[in-house]
């Protein structure tokens, strides 16, 4: 059986994550590695993650059966070059940036089109780099895939296969199509996120008690304006004209909502925010999608040592597994301090009938 050969350009959060995923579910493949950080490459080599750094883009690169492009994107226009007469013909290129026309027009001015598919795995993290890198990251998160006209069925087929393996979910979408619907669903939330802790941080008092006080609402919203600048800025220098239409929508959709809350109508209040519930909601619920049901319950209570592990010792004696807890010291909207996550829906209903057995107040969230 011949052994599979992956390389990586740059070997970040996303790249690492990647090459981590494959030493995990394909542990025979030889990995190749580049990136500018050495102390990234020599932690990957340590961890056993990869088997080769490469001292530079070259011909370490030639026995590629794939090749990512994980560097950062303004980098791409002088890697392909790079690449271009060291990677064999049958090769399969592949990114994994969140942007793909760009890519798309750059491969093409080189002439690799027949061999190169984008990708982009849609999941990521606030932090940053190969130390953050994780193989779970990739694990039930769509994983899009957009080839050129020109590459071969058999290709995306080999692809498809890959990224099904390594936990992903792939789904296949012309570029053109990714890149306003990866506008709406993400990077136009990122701006308005930003947008949002900006607005807060002008607005708050000299004793900062706006930032005092932020509660749980605003810390979901505006999580994902702790991400890296550098990147978004280069999302939106990339994704300029469908990032700018869809805010466009979104400042008359936000002046609309206005009108209603000036006249006070209640009806069209009401509605408004029924709407994003249900609509948020079906979300969900549905089978398959980045946002999953989460089984988990909120606990109140009593702020005293021990109080924790009273909880947990309750349920590993019922031989439940808790997924993740933590304590929430803010709420706004849900009940209990203590939260408490699990694996699936028969664990949520027995550990809420036997804590609540035991007197605990129990809240579950929907």
């Amino acid at each position: 059986m011949n052994t599979t050969t992956f390389g990586f350009i740059g070997l970040g959060l996303i790249g690492g994550s990647i090459a981590r995923a494959i030493r995990e579910k394909l542990p025979q493949s030889h990995i190749i590695a580049f990136d500018i950080n050495q102390a990234s490459l020599e932690a990957a080599l340590l961890d056993g993650v990869i088997n080769t750094a490469a001292p530079a883009i070259d011909e370490t690169f030639t026995p590629c059966d794939y090749l990512f492009l994980c560097a950062p994107v303004q980098k791409n226009d002088d890697n392909l070059k790079a690449i271009k007469n060291i990677i064999s013909a049958e090769c399969l290129l592949t990114d994994v940036g969140s942007v793909k026309t760009g890519i798309h027009e750059a491969v093409e001015s080189v002439g690799l089109q027949a061999q190169f598919i984008g990708g982009h795995p849609m999941a990521g993290s606030e932090r940053v780099g190969y130390i953050n890198s994780k193989a779970i990251l990739l694990e039930n998160a769509y994983y899009i895939l957009s080839p050129t006209t020109s590459v071969s069925s058999d290709k995306l087929e080999a692809y498809r296969e890959l990224v099904t393996t390594l936990g992903a979910i792939p789904l296949v979408l012309d570029c053109k199509q990714h890149d306003y619907v990866t506008a709406a669903i993400s990077h136009l939330p990122h701006v308005i996120a930003s947008a949002l802790v900006n607005l807060v941080e002008s607005s708050d008092s000299e004793d900062g008690i706006m930032k005092m006080v932020a509660a749980g609402g605003f810390k979901d919203i505006t999580r994902i304006a702790s991400s890296s600048p550098v990147m978004w800025q280069q999302i939106c220098l990339t994704n300029t004209e469908n990032i700018s239409s869809l805010l466009t929508d979104y400042i008359n959709a936000l002046c609309a909502i206005r009108e209603k809350l000036d006249a006070k109508d209640g009806n069209e209040l009401h509605s408004f925010f029924d709407n994003a519930r249900i609509y948020r909601d079906s979300f969900i619920n549905t089978s398959s999608g980045p946002i999953k049901r989460d089984y988990a319950i909120q606990i109140d209570i009593a702020d005293e040592p021990g109080a924790l592990a009273a909880i947990a010792t309750i349920l590993a004696l019922n031989n439940i597994s808790i997924k993740n807890i933590g304590i929430a010291h803010n709420r706004e909207s849900e009940g209990g301090v203590l939260r408490i996550e699990f694996y699936n829906e028969d664990t949520i209903a027995k550990a809420k009938e036997i804590l609540t057995h035991k007197g605990y107040t129990v809240y579950e969230r929907s």
